[in-house]
């Protein structure tokens, strides 16, 4: 349920997201979690039915809509499985030229920003990029990416300055690369607590030969867009953690519905309605929250602050709904015969990546400083 006023598109558009999680990727979500692997052919029929070119200008063959009817989607895609939501998030955050085959799930896209010693503080990156002729030549390593092992095109940020020049951000520049360059490597993959359906791996650079029209807008600014990304994604995060909530909260309605102790369910005692009645109030104040950051954005406001507070409120929501999810359900909930213990893993990266939750606080405080003048 959302507080929100929904147009007539914008229910159609919720609507056809739940049914489609709800028939083709629900079912199968445990699967692909005990397998660590989630099916192209998935990714390619998310495509096919436009959710991976939501926010993607129509002339890229994208759906060009608005943010809210984005995360409307993205919250039902999560709700069944927060792995294909990451897919879904990575691909309408993209740019430009591999729009057209990334809206159509015929390309599947993926970011390169973190490192092994660059996490948080994203400005202090050693990828290195050097002009070289008609080529720019990358060397290092890049962490945490997500479909790395089977992305077509990823956004790769690298220092453009000398290391002795250290001028931090404004020596950073992003990068369009493909697997089929000379010099790409695919490292190690994470075997990961949750989400482990979307495959997050480590790309190693030797001597990685990227052609110079491949540098994605100005030399020196991809810093900017690396920010102008996470600023983005950062609402896409508050609506994985929805859905991962909302799922949770789902669960543990049907289950005290159905539980029964000393002779009644257990929805009946006052203690689990406590807790039903905390969860519901605390998803629908992150929704309340996102949907209006989401509305501000297409009025084309900043949303650095309420972004930021959308995804720190959604993320600390879904960790706590998902955790009395599991006391509900009590030793039930901590096997995996029952999902809440596999939302409670997946909601954990959420207070992590796209900024952690203490990012987030520093990020907040610093806007309303800001704003004071």
């Amino acid at each position: 349920m959302s507080l929100t006023f929904l147009t007539e598109e914008q229910n159609e558009i919720q609507t056809l997201a739940r049914d489609f999680a709800t028939r083709e990727i629900a079912p199968h979500a445990a699967r692909w979690d005990r397998e660590a692997n989630f099916p192209v052919a998935v990714a390619r029929r998310m495509g096919e039915l436009g959710f991976l070119g939501m926010l993607i200008p129509e002339r890229f063959d994208g759906l060009g809509l608005d943010t809210t009817s984005y995360l409307l989607a993205l919250e039902e895609i999560a709700a069944a499985d927060a792995s294909a939501a990451v897919l879904m998030s990575v691909h309408n955050s993209q740019r430009e030229r591999y729009l057209g085959p990334m809206a159509r799930g015929e390309m599947i896209g993926a970011f390169a920003l973190s490192e092994p010693d660059a996490g948080s503080d994203a400005s202090a990156l050693r990828c290195q990029a050097v002009l070289d002729g008609d080529d720019w030549v990358l060397s290092g390593t890049k962490s945490w990416v997500s479909s790395g092992t089977f992305a077509g095109v990823i956004m790769v940020m690298a220092r453009t300055d000398t290391p002795e020049a250290r001028r931090r951000s404004k020596g950073i520049s992003a990068f369009i690369v493909t697997p089929d360059l000379p010099g790409f490597h695919v490292g190690k993959k994470e075997d990961k607590m949750g989400l482990r359906a979307s495959p997050t791996v480590q790309l190693n650079f030797d001597g990685l030969r990227v052609p110079v029209e491949n540098l994605l807008g100005e030399e020196g600014q991809g810093f900017v867009y690396a920010m102008q990304s996470l600023d983005n994604g950062r609402l896409g995060i508050a609506a994985q953690a929805l859905g991962i909530g909302r799922a949770a909260l789902d669960a543990a309605l049907d289950y005290a519905a159905e539980r029964k102790q000393f002779g009644k369910p257990i929805k009946d005692f006052q203690a689990i309605q406590f807790k039903l009645a905390d969860m519901s109030s605390r998803l629908a104040a992150a929704r309340a929250l996102l949907h209006a950051t989401a509305a501000a954005k297409d009025r084309g406001e900043s949303t650095t602050l309420h972004g930021s507070m959308s995804k720190l409120l959604a993320s600390e929501t879904a960790m706590y709904v998902t955790s009395e999810a599991i006391q509900i359900f009590g030793g039930y909930g901590y096997v995996k015969d029952y999902p809440v213990e596999r939302y409670f893993r997946d909601a954990k990266v959420t207070a992590i990546y796209e900024g952690t939750s203490e990012i987030q606080r520093i990020v907040i405080a610093r806007e309303l400083y800001a704003a004071r003048g």
